[in-house]
């Protein structure tokens, strides 16, 4: 492990990031470690200038939501950066560990999220060996493409701020039940149309927008997009975790002027659960559902690392 977590300080790391692949008659292989995954060096060399086919991923990843528990940052990864990924995650959940997966470039394969037991889970999925060569594999993606034919709107009724881990989000309601929302931070603004179906009284969505500097447990820039649920109807709770949600979702669309080619998708429904193959990103940057009502959502999330500004 290159980049080290809060408490791991007693390890020892590298000078210069050694970046540890291998070949195999199914394909390169390539290796880095938990928090390794947040950052350019060796996680994005490796794939970007390496052009590593597959990603071993051994972690004791901490559940984070909305946006960092296991299987659903590191399914956005393998989506993002259009590798497979192995995830070996320690399961402990009296520290909320739990969670981990055979990810594909186009979504989960399998894996396994489970808060319940502390019993353990083997993984067997089939995956493309060369997955950049697979008709599988969606088309690179223009991040900003869509977002930046949207109008900006002067409209910031109902604009409130929030925290989520300790960042500033600006945050705007979903007032009716469908329409279009824009909402922008700084460089980012982030674009959804949505059709829920059905408006409820007991439930809470905003969409949210963060642009700037994450420092807490490790400093990490980040332009972050995203539709989620708030804990409760109190709209000072929004951005805190929350594991289940009832409103489904026939339509939502997602966009945001990215000034990075290194963005994340994240698709979380109720009780913590993926929702591969329900949702995809077009090659113009938005990230929508798949022909079918949504099952509860949790979060819809573009998560977009700067590295240049870390």
């Amino acid at each position: 492990q290159y980049n080290l977590f809060v408490g791991e300080d007693h390890f020892d790391y590298p000078k210069e990031p050694e970046a540890v692949t291998f070949e195999t008659p199914f394909g390169k292989f390539g290796i880095f470690t938990c928090f390794d995954m947040l950052f350019y060096e060796p996680a994005v060399v490796l794939v970007s200038k390496m052009q590593v086919d597959t990603v071993l991923f051994p972690t004791a990843w901490m559940n984070f939501l909305p946006f960092l528990t296991a299987i659903e940052f590191h399914s956005a990864w393998a989506m993002g950066m259009r590798v497979n990924v192995l995830a070996a995650n320690t399961h402990n959940t009296s520290i909320e560990m739990t969670g981990s997966g055979i990810y594909a470039p186009a979504g989960a394969r399998t894996y396994s999220y489970n808060m319940a037991t502390e019993d353990g889970h083997l993984l067997i999925a089939e995956l493309d060996a060369h997955p950049r060569l697979s008709p599988a594999t969606p088309p690179a993606v223009s991040w900003n493409s869509y977002a930046l034919t949207v109008e900006r709107s002067s409209q910031n009724d109902h604009e409130f701020t929030g925290i989520i881990f300790e960042d500033p989000f600006t945050f705007r309601e979903l007032t009716k039940p469908g329409g279009n929302l824009t909402v922008c931070q700084k460089d980012l603004c982030c674009h959804l149309d949505y059709k829920m179906a059905e408006k409820r009284d007991d439930e809470v969505y905003v969409l949210g927008v963060f642009d700037g500097l994450h420092v807490v447990e490790g400093q990490y820039y980040l332009q972050i997009c995203s539709l989620l649920k708030c804990p409760s109807t109190n709209l000072s709770t929004c951005g805190e975790p929350v594991e289940t949600a009832q409103t489904k979702f026939e339509m939502f669309s997602l966009s945001g002027t990215f000034g990075t080619s290194y963005v994340f998708p994240e698709v979380l429904y109720s009780g913590v659960q993926l929702a591969p193959g329900e949702f995809q990103v077009l090659a113009d940057g938005r990230l929508i559902n798949r022909n079918t009502t949504s099952k509860p959502v949790l979060t819809v999330t573009l998560f977009g690392r700067s590295y240049e500004k870390d």
